[in-house]
C-alpha cells in the first residue's frame, strides 16, 4: 500500500512539472521598431551632450570681490554683429542666431522669459512664457496639429530681429585672479514698422539665459569677415571672446534707472556710454597696478642690447674723463697750495 501511495505522489509530481509552461524566449523586435529605438537613444544622447559643460565655459562664481552688469544694446547692422543676421531664412543647416533660438524653444529644448516692463530679466518658473503665447502676441503664423506647434521656414520673424539686448557681467575672481565678461542672457527685438511708414517700433520678444543656449552655440557658425568668407568660427566663441560690440543703454545701479533716464541729452548718453567703457578698460588693465610704473629690473630687461653697451662704453668714457681731470686738478692745486701744506724740495748742494 506505500508502495503504491509512493508511486502515485511520484506521478502527479510529474505531471505538475511537466504541465508548466516552458520559459519565453525574448521576442526580437522588427525592423521598424528597432529604428525607433535607435532615434530614440540618439535624441537623448544629444540632448545630454548638447547640456554638458564645455571646456571654454566659464562660469562666474557667486562670491567674486567685484563685479558690474552691462546692459548693451547689439545692432545687426554693424559689421561686428552682423554675422549673427545672416543668412535671413535657412540654406542647408546654416541657420542666424534668431532662427535657431526660435526652432530651440520651439521643440522646446531651452525655456524662454518674458520680457517685462522695466526691462529687467527674471529666471524663474512664473517667468516663463510659452512659445504659443509669443506667436500669438506678435501675430506670427504657424500651424498645430496633435497638439504640436508648428512654423514654417518663411513665416520666421528673422528678417525684423535686427536689435539684441544682451546682459554682460564683468568681473574679476580673486581665486585665480584672472577678469573676465561673460554673457548672462540674450533678449531678440523685433523692429517693426507701422501702416504709415514712420519710424521702426521695438518689440522686445523674450529673455533667453546664455547658460542655456550656451551647449547648443557650438554647433553653429557665424561669418566673422566680409572679405574672406571661409572665415568662421562657432556661436559659442564668438561670444565667449566677446566679438560683438553694442552700445551701452544700462548698468546695474542702486536707482534701478537706465543711462537715458539720468542723461539730460543724447551728448550726455555718448559722454556717460564712453566713461563706463573707460572704467572697465581701466580696472582690466590696471588690476595688478598701474602698468606705467614699471619696476628698475622690467626696464632693464627691456633695454636693446646695442644700447647697453653703448651706455656701459659712455660709462667707462666718463670714468676717465672724470679721472684725468681730477688728476689736472691735483697737479694745478700742488704750486698755488697753502704754505701748511706746501712740499718741501731739497737739493743736494756740491761741496
Amino acid at each position: 500500500m506505500k508502495r503504491v501511495l509512493f508511486l502515485l505522489m511520484i506521478t502527479l509530481m510529474a505531471g505538475a512539472v511537466n504541465a508548466q509552461p516552458k520559459a519565453r524566449r525574448p521576442q526580437k523586435p522588427n525592423a521598424a521598431q528597432q529604428q525607433k529605438g535607435q532615434q530614440g537613444q540618439q535624441n537623448q544622447g544629444m540632448t545630454m551632450r548638447a547640456k554638458l559643460m564645455f571646456p571654454t565655459a566659464v562660469e562666474m562664481p557667486e562670491n567674486v570681490v567685484w563685479r558690474r552688469d552691462i546692459y548693451r544694446e547689439l545692432d545687426l547692422n554693424q559689421d561686428a554683429n552682423a554675422g549673427l543676421y545672416y543668412p535671413v531664412e535657412p540654406i542647408d543647416k546654416q541657420l542666424n542666431l534668431f532662427t535657431y533660438v526660435f526652432k530651440l524653444a520651439l521643440n522646446g529644448y531651452i525655456p524662454v522669459y518674458e520680457y517685462r516692463l522695466d526691462g529687467n530679466e527674471l529666471f524663474t518658473d512664473s517667468a516663463k512664457v510659452t512659445m504659443k503665447t509669443i506667436l500669438d502676441n506678435y501675430h506670427i503664423f504657424y500651424e498645430e496639429k496633435d497638439g504640436k506647434v508648428r512654423v514654417d521656414n518663411s513665416d520666421i520673424p528673422s528678417a525684423e530681429v535686427k536689435l539684441y539686448y544682451l546682459k554682460e557681467s564683468a568681473y574679476f575672481d580673486d581665486a585665480n585672479s584672472t577678469f573676465h565678461r561673460k554673457v548672462q542672457s540674450i533678449c531678440p527685438v523685433m523692429l517693426r514698422e507701422d501702416d504709415f511708414g514712420g519710424e521702426a517700433s521695438k518689440y522686445p520678444l523674450f529673455w533667453v539665459k546664455y547658460s542655456d543656449l550656451e551647449p547648443f552655440l557650438s554647433r553653429q557658425t557665424v561669418m566673422t569677415s566680409n572679405l574672406n568668407n571661409a572665415a568662421t568660427m562657432s556661436m559659442e566663441d564668438y561670444f565667449t571672446m566677446n566679438r560683438y560690440e553694442g552700445k551701452i543703454y544700462k548698468t546695474n545701479n542702486m536707482l534701478g534707472k537706465t543711462l537715458a533716464q539720468y542723461c539730460p541729452n543724447d551728448s550726455a548718453l555718448a559722454a556717460e556710454q564712453k566713461k563706463i567703457e573707460a572704467e572697465l578698460k581701466a580696472f582690466e588693465e590696471n588690476i595688478f597696478g598701474d602698468k606705467h610704473k614699471k619696476d628698475s629690473l622690467d626696464s632693464i630687461a627691456k633695454l636693446d642690447v646695442k644700447n647697453v653697451k653703448a651706455a656701459k662704453k659712455g660709462a667707462k668714457k666718463s670714468g676717465r674723463a672724470a679721472k684725468a681731470k681730477s688728476g689736472r686738478s691735483k697737479s694745478s692745486d700742488g704750486g698755488n697750495a697753502p704754505s701748511g701744506n706746501a712740499r718741501v724740495s731739497v737739493r743736494r748742494q756740491r761741496h
